[in-house]
């Protein structure tokens, strides 16, 4: 008898090694599905979903939103500044103004107001807006948190001195265990902060959106650049494949004579979108929606999805001292997406 496996025997055996490498790159494929964060290895995540960066260039001024939904929130909320969504969670950011600050009447050792005292605050909640833990966070006088958001797996949070030209605290708050880490701290008032998911890197605007800054993991300064844009300034931002931030925000505009002249202001709500390649705004929208407390929609916590062409939007603008206390207000829209 030969010792030469037959050719029926080389290919059985052929074809139970291909069917054994399918089924474990299907089980590998499974397990690393969806991805929930950026890679140990390169600190980036590539992100395929465009569904919202090709809706919102479709927005315009005309575009019909519609509320559907108003969540009260039934726990003090103070001053509300950032939202995330997590798998679990919802985040909503807050400083807690203990002693105000004040304006010196010429700048001081470089500031031009006091420090004034406050709390910062990261209310944890599950999906209906029930608190489920308060998390504080700043130290000294870096004690204003503020726009927020979700890379998947961490929330990231800047803690930031409640005036202009500070310093600020960069934290990350994982979203299930709802571990705090300090990341870094950092030159300056940042207000606001996204994860770029494409390169790993940080998106940080200073107060009044007039700067951003790119950070690495570890806090380096990668690069910085000056807002062209004066539209309105920028409060709470999201990540939007690929390479994109979304932000919403408000301007203080003051009133005609008649309706109170500088003594009064008129809020202008609106949105833009930023290609984080280019540092360009790729499409800037107002928006002219408003709260229980006649707020604009876009005052501060903001966050959008699309699925398609359907867009839902939630905003919390109310402080809990104002109307009928803060309440997560949800739009949507259909558009016609971009191609």
């Amino acid at each position: 008898m030969s010792s030469k496996p037959s050719r029926r025997t080389l290919t059985l055996a052929a074809s139970l090694l291909v069917a054994a490498c399918a089924a474990a790159g299907t089980a590998a494929a499974q397990a690393g599905t969806p991805e929930r964060g950026p890679s140990s290895a390169a600190g980036a995540r590539h992100e395929t979903t465009t569904d919202l960066a090709n809706a919102f260039d479709s927005v315009t001024r005309n575009t019909a939103w519609q509320e559907t939904s108003k969540l009260k929130l039934k726990f003090p909320t103070f001053h509300t500044e950032g939202i995330a969504y997590g798998q679990d969670h919802i985040f909503l950011s807050a400083v807690q103004i203990v002693e105000p600050t004040v304006k010196y009447p010429t700048p001081q050792d470089g500031y031009d107001r006091t420090p004034g005292k406050g709390i910062g605050h990261l209310f944890v909640m599950d999906k209906a807006g029930n608190l489920q833990k308060d998390i504080i966070l700043g130290e000294g006088d870096m004690y204003h948190p503020g726009g927020i958001d979700f890379d998947g797996t961490n929330v990231w949070v800047p803690v930031a001195q409640y005036r202009p030209d500070s310093s600020a605290i960069i934290y990350k708050v994982d979203a299930q265990t709802l571990d705090v880490h300090k990341q870094f701290e950092v030159k300056d008032h940042f207000g606001g902060i996204v994860l770029d998911k494409q390169t790993g890197h940080l998106i940080g605007n200073t107060w009044g959106s007039r700067r951003f800054a790119e950070w690495d993991l570890q806090g380096k300064q990668l690069s910085t650049w000056e807002n062209p844009n004066y539209f309105i300034d920028y409060q709470d931002c999201q990540y939007v494949p690929n390479a994109r931030m979304l932000c919403a925000g408000i301007t203080n505009l003051p009133q005609t004579p008649t309706a109170g002249g500088t003594a009064a202001t008129y809020e202008l709500g609106g949105m833009a979108m930023i290609d984080l390649k280019s540092h360009q705004v790729s499409r800037e929208v107002p928006l002219q929606q408003w709260s229980t407390a006649g707020h604009v929609a876009t005052r501060n916590p903001f966050k959008m999805t699309a699925d398609g062409g359907h867009l839902t939007m939630t905003v919390a603008p109310d402080n809990g001292d104002e109307g009928n206390g803060t309440e997560i207000l949800t739009y949507q829209a259909d558009v016609t997406p971009t191609p």
